[in-house]
């Protein structure tokens, strides 16, 4: 095992499918599903269909943020401890935990240590309370209503994680969730937080946890100049400038701290690839080639069609299932973990792009699982490609 990847080399096999815990399973309903609402989607709905996914092939499941939230999605988190009661309880993930463990799969959650809800009680105190001790742990430009949060969106503030208490607060929340079985992490907006702060995260979590993954979400899709004093990355201006949302040298910031980093890159080929048509294979083949080189062997690049910040693949193919197929193909040929975003695998598609409908339009790609029309025939292909991904 190489040193630099620290135990976490069951992952270097991992297939991964990508659940955002609302909208899978669990709901009584899906009405209203294009309203920014808890749909009833939950932990048990989850563990109540895990047959299906070994059905499937996947040895992996990410699951969206579980903690406590002011929304359904999971990422306003208004407590780093807690499981949001929509979601279920401790005992329900232990539960899923388990379940998953004994089917011989992992389990990754999303874990958000940039910001959290602008409900969160310490942020409450902060703001109405100069003197209170969590006034530190924000960055008020203009006390109590101005403060830096995550890029422009007001209802979440940007943690100071400089602040050792904020650090402390957030890596035992890390900690804590782990010590109940969770494999590792999808770490979302890895650019927000500070380079010291993921190596002192890195340190502390594999000193406990050699086997805990730990991939970051590097990216800079739709990101304006104004934002970019609240990102953490080298050199921002001139990555910004150059315009590349998912960039070899964004993801290499974080060779020496994380596991590796989901491949926007990758995932940006083959759109163009699929969709435009006016490239050719060989150019394909050069692009990906020049991609990996630019990467150690042991660091891992997680490839995927899509995910719940964008249009879904399927509907970017005009719902060409072909197109869909020669993606995926190509997706799990590569030598890395390759994920599956919930509901691929049935041929789930969306009425309308996400940047069609303001505000929620991400809602167009977060639909409720179709437990009811399903494509078998894109299902069994689904099965093969994993099956032959595994020998």
């Amino acid at each position: 095992m190489s040193q630099s990847m620290s135990g976490a080399d069951w992952f270097k096999h991992a297939i991964i499918y990508h659940i955002l815990i609302d909208r899978f399973a669990g709901f009584s309903s899906t009405e209203n599903w294009d309203k920014p609402i808890f749909l009833g989607g939950n932990l048990k709905g989850i563990q109540n269909k895990l047959e299906y996914l070994k059905n499937l092939g996947v040895n992996t499941i990410w699951i969206s943020p579980f903690n406590k939230t002011s929304a359904y999605h999971g990422y306003h988190v208004t407590d780093f401890y807690e499981i949001d009661p929509h979601f279920g309880t401790t005992e329900d993930l232990k539960d899923l935990i388990h379940s998953v463990h004994e089917q011989k799969m992992h389990i990754i959650a999303d874990f958000v240590p940039n910001h959290c809800s602008r409900e969160h009680p310490y942020f409450k105190e902060a703001q109405s309370n100069k003197k209170s001790p969590y006034y530190r742990w924000f960055f008020f430009t203009k006390w109590p209503h101005e403060y830096k949060c995550f890029l422009s969106i007001q209802e979440i503030p940007k943690l100071n994680l400089r602040n050792p208490l904020t650090r402390n607060h957030i890596i035992n929340a890390a900690k804590h969730w782990l010590s109940l079985g969770i494999d590792g992490y999808r770490l979302d907006h890895v650019i927000g937080p500070p380079h010291t702060f993921w190596k002192n995260f890195r340190k502390e979590i594999k000193n406990t946890y050699p086997q805990a993954v730990l991939i970051g979400e590097a990216w800079m899709m739709g990101i304006k100049r104004k934002e970019l004093h609240t990102i953490n990355i080298h050199h921002k201006y001139w990555k910004w400038l150059a315009n590349g949302a998912a960039s070899d040298n964004l993801f290499r910031e974080y060779i020496s701290e994380l596991d590796g980093v989901l491949d926007f890159k990758l995932q940006e080929l083959l759109r163009t690839y699929t969709q435009a048509q006016t490239q050719s294979k060989q150019w394909l083949i050069s692009e990906i080639t020049r991609h990996y080189n630019h990467f150690p062997k042991n660091y891992f690049l997680p490839t995927f069609l899509d995910n719940h910040d964008m249009d879904r693949f399927l509907f970017l193919c005009q719902n060409n299932k072909e197109k869909l197929k020669t993606a995926a193909k190509i997706q799990f040929y590569i030598n890395q973990p390759a994920i599956i975003y919930y509901g691929t695998e049935i041929g789930m598609t969306q009425p309308k792009s996400i940047w069609e409908v303001p505000p929620y339009g991400d809602l167009q790609a977060r639909q409720p699982m179709d437990w009811n029309n399903q494509d078998s025939e894109l299902f069994e292909f689904y099965q093969q490609l994993i099956s032959q991904k595994k020998t």
